[in-house]
């Protein structure tokens, strides 16, 4: 028995996807807003999500207030001329409130009132679990600096990378892995984007609360050895830091995810110290300076940036 088709049907529609720093416009797969409603709930913005409810449910009462209409006095204590007083009913139907001065009178309007308080029921419920997932979802408040780095580092050019936790809670087990993705021509003349991976000096933290800088060294293994700035431009080069980690305080997994261009990297640079011990031996970090970088002189016998 041949398997069904899964293919969703060809479509004209573009849809601009950004990938990091890049933008890239798809095309030939149709994306409809009702197939993945969950999911469009979950990604929106605040604003649009509740601007959104708030237009449905409107769009709902205003349904029902023009099918009690098509009834012969279907509520009791309906004034006259005043349809807006359907619209209100249906308003109390809908979020079973009830206030008893108005209330159906005939069956059309018990019908009616029956199939509104269902919907409103799954309407509620609805609303309910995708305002609690949006607030119960984790959320990673992983500051990245603004400027990844090549400077000297233990007497090697390095790259290096700068985050901070927010919270300044406790992240356990936090790892961070480092990767750059480069445009590449195969031996066939196909130009390709491939991922290279960027060992880094340390990758993991296990308790991760303050700050915390990755370093790659650009060695004869690494995948940036003897690459110019120029040649990071030809390939169009991209940065993509991810980090992962266990919230001590929720006990959630935390994930966050970071891009840079070519053009975000600062050579001959490194991070201005945040740290400092006051004349009591107290220690303080001030991050206010965390994106600041500050210039480096090259040394000539070093390898090659």
């Amino acid at each position: 028995m041949p398997m069904p088709d899964r293919i969703k049907p060809q479509s004209n529609k573009t849809t601009q996807v950004r990938i990091g720093h890049r933008t890239v416009m798809a095309q030939g797969i149709e994306t409809r807003f009702w197939a993945d409603f969950y999911h469009q709930c979950m990604v929106m913005t605040w604003p649009r999500f509740f601007f959104s409810f708030a237009g449905i449910f409107l769009a709902i009462n205003t349904l029902f207030a023009v099918l009690y209409l098509f009834g012969h006095e279907p509520v009791a204590n309906i004034r006259k001329d005043h349809p807006e007083d359907l619209f209100f009913f249906s308003i109390e139907t809908l979020a079973t409130v009830g206030y008893g001065d108005m209330h159906p009178q005939t069956t059309y309007g018990h019908v009616i009132a029956t199939i509104e308080i269902f919907t409103g029921m799954f309407l509620i419920a609805a609303m309910t679990g995708l305002v609690f997932n949006r607030f119960s979802r984790p959320r990673a408040r992983i500051l990245f600096a603004r400027s990844p780095v090549i400077g000297q580092h233990n007497g090697l050019p390095t790259l290096m990378l700068r985050m901070a936790n927010e919270r300044h809670t406790v992240i356990s087990e936090a790892t961070a892995a480092l990767w750059v993705s480069l445009l590449e021509t195969s031996k066939e003349g196909v130009r390709m984007r491939r991922f290279h991976q960027l060992p880094l000096e340390r990758n993991q933290n296990p308790l991760f609360a303050l700050s915390w800088t990755i370093f790659h060294a650009i060695n004869p293994a690494s995948p940036l050895f003897n690459m110019t700035e120029s040649d990071l431009e030809k390939n169009e080069a991209l940065l993509v830091v991810t980090f992962s980690g266990t919230d001590d305080t929720a006990s959630q997994s935390l994930n966050a995810r970071q891009t840079y261009a070519w053009h975000d990297i600062r050579w001959h640079h490194s991070y201005r110290d945040i740290l400092h011990t006051d004349k009591d031996g107290q220690s303080h970090i001030d991050y206010r300076y965390f994106h600041d970088t500050q210039k480096q002189t090259p040394d000539p016998s070093s390898p090659r940036q």
